[in-house]
């Protein structure tokens, strides 16, 4: 297999969106905003330290390039790998398992 081959199998979009993020091992939620994402992954930059191959919950809106119209989302994923970034974030790339479209709540 080339290692330089592209692996992801939806088309990926730039975009920073505010994610709510839960993990198994983490009390409260963890805030954190995408870099790009796909409906088959996101690549994203939080505070907080995660493991490879841990489960993890996001909420987040998807916009409407990816989607037709923005959308409110719940998924859940499994990470596949953290890169340490400048400062006090990382980098969590997450595989997208399943994903649950949200109502809109009208306030």
């Amino acid at each position: 297999m080339n290692p330089t081959a592209e692996r992801r199998l939806g088309k990926r979009i730039l975009a920073q969106v505010p994610v709510q993020i839960r993990t198994a091992t983490a009390d409260p939620e963890q805030t954190a905003h995408t870099r790009d994402l796909s409906t088959n992954g996101v690549f994203l930059y939080t505070q907080s330290q995660m493991t490879e191959g841990s489960e993890i919950e996001m909420v987040m809106l998807l916009p409407a390039e990816l989607t037709g119209e923005k959308c409110w989302v719940c998924c859940h994923a499994t990470v596949v790998r953290v890169e340490e970034s400048s400062g006090p974030r990382f980098g969590v790339a997450a595989a997208i398992k399943k994903m649950d479209f949200l109502p809109e709540i009208g306030l």
